[in-house]
C-alpha cells in the first residue's frame, strides 16, 4: 500500500513541517485564524494541502501550534532574569522588534478567541507559570519588591516590552519616530521595568 507520504512525495517530513511552520506563522500573522487559507499556506511551504490536514488535523489546530512553538523559541531565547529585569526587558524589546509575528500571533488569539478558553490552555498555563516562579522566588528571596503580586508583575512586564511592536502607530504619534526618541523610550521602559521590580540603584 502506498503511504500518505509517498502520495504526496515527501522524502524529509522533519523539513516539510518546518516549511509549513514559516509559512503558517506568516499567513496567521498576517490574516489571523478566520482570515488565513490553508492554500495559501500549502503554496508558499511548497507541501500538500492534504497532507497540512494530516499532520495538524484543521486550521484552529495549526495556529495553535504554531504560536505555542514560537512563544517556547522565545521562553529558550530570552529566559525570564528578575535580578536584572532592565536587561531583561532590553533583550524583550529587541525580540520583539525582531520577531513581530509572535506579537500579531498573540493578539490574533485574542481578537478571535476573546475571553473564552484556548485550545491547550493547560499547557499555555503551565507557560506562564514557569515564568511567574521566577519572579516568585525572586520575591521569596527579596531579590525583587512583593508589593506587586507575580502574576501581576509578569502581566506588565511582558505589556512593557511588547506594547511599542503592538501600537507603532501610538509610538510614533505619542514617542517620535527617530532614533533618539526610540532610545528615550527604551530608557523609559527600562526605569519603569526597574521600579515595578524594586531594582532601582
Amino acid at each position: 500500500m502506498v503511504t500518505l507520504f509517498r502520495m504526496a512525495g515527501v522524502r524529509d517530513p522533519e523539513a516539510t513541517k518546518a516549511r509549513i511552520f514559516e509559512a503558517a506563522t506568516a499567513e496567521f500573522a498576517a490574516h489571523g485564524i478566520a482570515g488565513a487559507r490553508i492554500d495559501r499556506i500549502a503554496r508558499e511551504a511548497r507541501a500538500n494541502k492534504q497532507l497540512i490536514y494530516a499532520y495538524f488535523g484543521n486550521k484552529a489546530e495549526l495556529f495553535s501550534q504554531v504560536l505555542e512553538r514560537r512563544l517556547m523559541e522565545l521562553a529558550a531565547a530570552i529566559p525570564v532574569d528578575a535580578e536584572d529585569p532592565d536587561g531583561w526587558i532590553d533583550r524583550l524589546m529587541d525580540y520583539h522588534a525582531a520577531h513581530p509575528e509572535l506579537i500579531r500571533l498573540v493578539f490574533w488569539e485574542g481578537l478571535e478567541y476573546g475571553a473564552d478558553g484556548i485550545p491547550h490552555e493547560e499547557e499555555r498555563k503551565r507557560h506562564y507559570e514557569r515564568k511567574v516562579a521566577v519572579f516568585a522566588e525572586a520575591q521569596a528571596e527579596g531579590v525583587v519588591d512583593a508589593r506587586i503580586p507575580a502574576p501581576d508583575l509578569l502581566f506588565m512586564m511582558i505589556a512593557l516590552a511588547s506594547w511599542a511592536t503592538v501600537q507603532p502607530q501610538m509610538r510614533r504619534i505619542l514617542i517620535g519616530d527617530t532614533d533618539e526618541d526610540a532610545a528615550r523610550l527604551r530608557a523609559s521602559v527600562r526605569a519603569a521595568a526597574r521600579r515595578l521590580t524594586g531594582r532601582e540603584a
